[in-house]
């Protein structure tokens, strides 16, 4: 069945996501809409930068920015003509515990992009004037990186909260390890991550389930089972209660801080997503925007948000001050996390956070790009497709005995790892 030729007459939502049975096994959702003769696709395999190889680190960043620099027949140059000629959106990407990518198309030439797609899947090229020029580039942007504050805060961060682990090094590499990226590298993590039993897929658009299943097979169906991934051991954020500084000449010192998490299979995840957006997840709302910058002015920004990896989690801060202000932001700061330990949040507080995250939560599936994406986030966590008309629920549930619950797990006894970036006073 030519796609171009498909359709269906239902509005776009995601509650309405469907399994798709693919001839190659592939665990695939469908939602389906005809308000737009799009297709939009999005799929996720397991393994990424905790798989790079040791000393290599950078590699799966560098392996997802080629895929599309030539594939089968076709040369990086080509490659890239054949989709701007269709208007066809292809991209990569790479994160700790996963390679994935995005496929937008006119359903007109949704065959066509499938094709491509096959090609850069099963045939990259890893041509070694591809690989040097975007190896150039990667380096290039690690060494502008240098003398980023948030960059190397962030970076010094991971490093120390998760010494000697995958989860440690810098997704992107760095100068000397991207350098020592060869084309053997990049091959074997293929066939390492890009399998059709390790891929979830999402696809939004005018396109009905029978020809879905059909361009699944001819996408992903040539892929190998794909290779075996090195175990990625669990991990607690370590170096609780250490403050670490990073050396750069600047009037600002840019802060990461962080203390234990809860990942996001966990029961108590809800209940914890709920307490950060009163502590710093909320924006103009939460705790430590209202004390660090509404009424004292120390930071532009500042705030948390909840982390969960595969094999570790955590409560991510950040916030950026004068350099002599430092010391009053992170007093500031630790005096917010231990009074929420203490005292919880308010009854009103509590209502407000649950009514603003049920609330803004249908933001997330305003695009079939967006939706495609949330259902692929979610696959891949294993959450189960009614996780979405479950999720609301969940958070209006949340009571204060729940919060507190969540409160000891992560924030405890208010200790955290922070990080400043620039030259820092009463640190």
């Amino acid at each position: 069945m030519d796609l171009a030729e498909t359709a269906t007459r239902t509005e776009a939502s995601p509650a309405q996501a469907l399994p798709v049975a693919a001839a190659a096994g592939i665990e695939a959702w469908h939602v389906a809409s005809p308000v737009v003769p799009m297709v939009a696709l999005a799929f996720t395999f397991e393994g990424g930068a905790a798989q790079d190889p040791e000393g290599k680190a950078g590699c799966a960043q560098m392996l997802a920015r080629l895929l599309d620099e030539g594939a089968g027949d076709l040369d990086s140059d080509a490659f890239q003509e054949r989709l701007a000629a269709r208007a066809i959106e292809l991209s990569f990407h790479a994160g700790p515990d996963a390679v994935g990518g995005s496929l937008k198309t006119l359903v007109k030439h949704a065959d066509e992009a499938v094709e491509l797609l096959a090609l850069a899947l099963a045939k990259p090229r890893f041509d070694a004037s591809a690989i040097e020029r975007v190896r150039a580039q990667v380096v290039a942007g690690l060494r502008y990186q240098q003398n980023d504050p948030g960059v190397m805060a962030s970076r010094r961060f991971f490093r120390e909260a998760f010494s000697g682990h995958p989860y440690g090094r810098p997704s992107s590499g760095t100068v000397e390890s991207v350098s020592a990226i060869t084309r053997d590298d990049l091959v074997a993590m293929h066939a390492r991550i890009v399998g059709r039993g390790a891929v979830k897929v999402a696809a939004v658009g005018a396109i009905e389930a029978e020809a879905l299943a059909a361009a699944l097979d001819r996408a992903f169906g040539a892929l190998p089972e794909a290779g075996t991934l090195t175990p990625v051991p669990r991990v607690e954020v370590g170096a609780i209660g250490r403050r670490e500084v990073v050396d750069l000449d600047v009037p600002q010192s840019v802060i990461r801080f962080g203390m234990a998490g809860i990942p996001w299979r966990d029961p108590d995840f809800i209940p914890a997503y709920v307490l950060n957006h009163v502590l710093g997840g909320g924006s103009f709302t939460s705790r430590l925007f209202q004390e660090v910058r509404e009424k004292r002015g120390l930071a532009y920004s500042v705030g948390t948000s909840l982390v969960s990896h595969r094999s570790a989690a955590m409560i991510w801060g950040y916030t950026a001050t004068k350099n002599e202000r430092v010391g009053e932001a992170m007093a500031v700061i630790a005096e917010e996390v231990n009074r929420l330990v203490a005292d919880g949040p308010s009854d009103e507080e509590l209502q407000k956070a649950k009514d603003y995250l049920t609330g803004s939560y249908a933001l997330g599936f305003d695009t079939s790009t967006k939706i495609a994406h949330q259902l692929v986030q979610i696959a891949f966590e294993g959450l189960g497709m009614d996780y979405i008309t479950r999720r609301n629920a969940m958070v209006s549930a949340v009571t204060q005995a729940d919060i507190r619950r969540a409160a000891e797990r992560t924030l405890g006894d208010g200790r955290m790892l922070a990080v400043a970036a620039g030259r820092p006073t009463g640190f």
